[in-house]
C-alpha cells in the first residue's frame, strides 16, 4: 500500500496541473528561436539577388529549400515529441538553428565566391529547416500539453502570437542590420536569438504527451490530410510576402519593404489576440472558410495595388485572414487522433504548411520572371480561395 501511495505522489508531481493560460516561458522561447526565421527573412532575397546576383529562380529556390528539410523531418519531429516531450524538441531544434546562423554567417565572408556562398546559404538553409521543425513542433505541442485539449485553440493562437510577433519584428530588425551593418551583423543576430530561446526553454517546466497507444506517422497523415491540405493552400500568400516582397517594392523604387511583414504580423496578432479562443467555441471548419476568403482578399488587394501602402494594406488583411486557419483546422485535426498522437498530428500538420512554403517559393520564382511581382499575389489569391473550398468538403468528410 505504501509503495502504490508513493507511486501515486510521484504521478501527481510529475504531472503538473493544466494552465488556464500556456506556460509564459515557453511562448517567451517560442518567441525568441522564430527570431532566427524572422531576421533573415527579407535579408538572404536581397543578398542573393543584389550581392551575389542570382535571378528570382534562384532566389525562390533557396528560400524554399529550407521547407524540404523542414517537411522532411515533421515526422521525426512528432515521433521525438510525443515520446521525449516537447521541451526536449524545441531544445534541441534551437541548437540546430544556431548552427544554421553560423552557416549564414559563413555565407558573409567576401573572399568567397557568388557560387560558394549560394551553396553555403543553401545547407544553412537545410540545416534551419531540420532546427525550425523540432522547435516550433516541440513548442507547439509543449504548450498544448501545457493547458489541455479543451484550450487546444487558445494554446495555437498565443503560440501563433509569438511566431509572427518574431516575423513582425525580426524581418525589419533584419532589414535595418543588414543596410547598416552588412549581412555579419544580420546573421550574428540569428545566432543569438535561438541561444536565448534555449536559456530561456531549460529553466521552463516539462509538460509531456498523454501514454497510451500511438499510430504510424503515415496513419497520422491519413486522418488529417483535408485538414492540413487547407492550411497549405493558405500557406501560398504568406510564402509569397516572405519571399518575394522585398524585390516587389525595389522593384517599384518603395522604400518600405521590411515593413510589410510587420503589416501582417499587426493583423495576424490583432485577430489572435481578440478572437483566439473561437477555435475552441465554434467550428474550426466555418472559421477556416471566411478566413481563407479573407486572406484571398489581401493578396487581390496587393496584386492590384498602385502605390505600396495599398500593398501594406493587403499585407494587414492577408494577416487577418491567416491568423485563425491554423488554430482553427489545428483544434479539428487534433480530434481526428488518440491523444497519445498530439505531437505527431501537430508535427504532420505544420508540414503541410511547409509543403507550401517549399513548392511555392520556386513556382512564384517562375511566375514572377513570366509575369512580374504581381502576379505572384494573384496566384496566392487563387490558392486562397481553393482552400475555403476544401475546408468545406473536410467539414463534410466528418459529419
Amino acid at each position: 500500500m505504501s509503495v502504490s501511495l508513493i507511486n501515486e505522489t510521484t504521478e501527481a508531481k510529475a504531472a503538473p496541473a493544466y494552465l488556464s493560460r500556456p506556460a509564459p516561458g515557453i511562448i517567451a522561447a517560442l518567441f525568441c528561436g522564430y527570431l532566427a526565421v524572422g531576421l533573415p527573412l527579407p535579408v538572404i532575397p536581397l543578398f542573393i539577388h543584389d550581392k551575389l546576383g542570382f535571378n528570382n529562380l534562384v532566389v525562390g529556390l533557396v528560400i524554399g529549400i529550407q521547407f524540404l528539410a523542414t517537411v522532411l523531418s515533421r515526422g521525426y519531429a512528432g515521433r521525438l515529441t510525443d515520446l521525449k516531450g516537447g521541451q526536449r524538441s524545441a531544445l534541441q531544434g534551437a541548437a540546430i538553428s544556431m548552427t544554421a546562423g553560423l552557416l549564414y554567417l559563413a555565407a558573409a565572408m567576401p573572399i568567397l565566391s557568388p557560387d560558394v556562398s549560394l551553396a553555403i546559404l543553401a545547407v544553412g538553409r537545410l540545416i534551419a529547416g531540420l532546427g525550425e521543425s523540432l522547435f516550433v513542433t516541440g513548442c507547439v505541442s509543449w504548450s498544448i500539453a501545457s493547458v489541455g485539449p479543451q484550450r487546444a485553440g487558445m494554446s495555437m493562437s498565443w503560440t501563433g502570437i509569438a511566431m509572427f510577433a518574431a516575423l513582425a519584428i525580426g524581418a525589419p530588425v533584419g532589414m535595418a542590420l543588414y543596410q547598416s551593418y552588412g549581412l555579419e551583423t544580420a546573421m550574428i543576430a540569428c545566432i543569438l536569438a535561438p541561444l536565448l530561446a534555449v536559456a530561456i526553454a531549460f529553466r521552463s517546466t516539462s509538460y509531456t504527451s498523454p501514454a497510451g497507444p500511438r499510430l504510424p506517422f503515415h496513419k497520422v497523415i491519413g486522418q488529417i490530410w483535408r485538414e492540413g491540405a487547407g492550411l497549405m493552400l493558405q500557406g501560398v500568400g504568406l510564402s509569397g510576402l516572405t519571399a518575394f516582397a522585398s524585390l516587389y517594392f525595389a522593384a517599384h523604387h518603395w522604400n518600405n519593404a521590411g515593413l510589410v511583414m510587420t503589416a501582417f504580423g499587426i493583423g495576424f496578432i490583432f485577430v489572435r489576440v481578440v478572437f483566439g479562443s473561437l477555435p475552441d467555441r465554434m467550428s474550426g471548419y466555418s472559421i477556416a472558410f471566411w478566413s481563407s476568403v479573407i486572406v484571398a482578399a489581401g493578396q487581390a488587394l496587393i496584386w492590384v495595388t498602385p502605390n505600396e501602402w495599398m500593398a501594406l494594406a493587403g499585407a494587414l488583411v492577408t494577416g487577418l485572414g491567416c491568423a485563425l486557419i491554423f488554430p482553427a483546422l489545428g483544434v479539428e485535426a487534433l480530434k481526428r487522433v488518440p491523444p497519445a498522437n498530439r505531437g505527431s498530428a501537430m508535427g504532420g500538420f505544420v508540414a503541410f504548411l511547409d509543403i507550401a512554403y517549399g513548392i511555392s517559393g520556386p513556382v512564384a520564382g517562375i511566375i514572377a520572371g513570366q509575369f512580374g511581382y504581381a502576379a505572384v499575389y494573384l496566384f496566392g489569391a487563387a490558392c486562397a480561395l481553393a482552400g475555403a473550398a476544401l475546408v468545406q468538403t473536410a467539414r463534410s468528410s466528418q459529419s
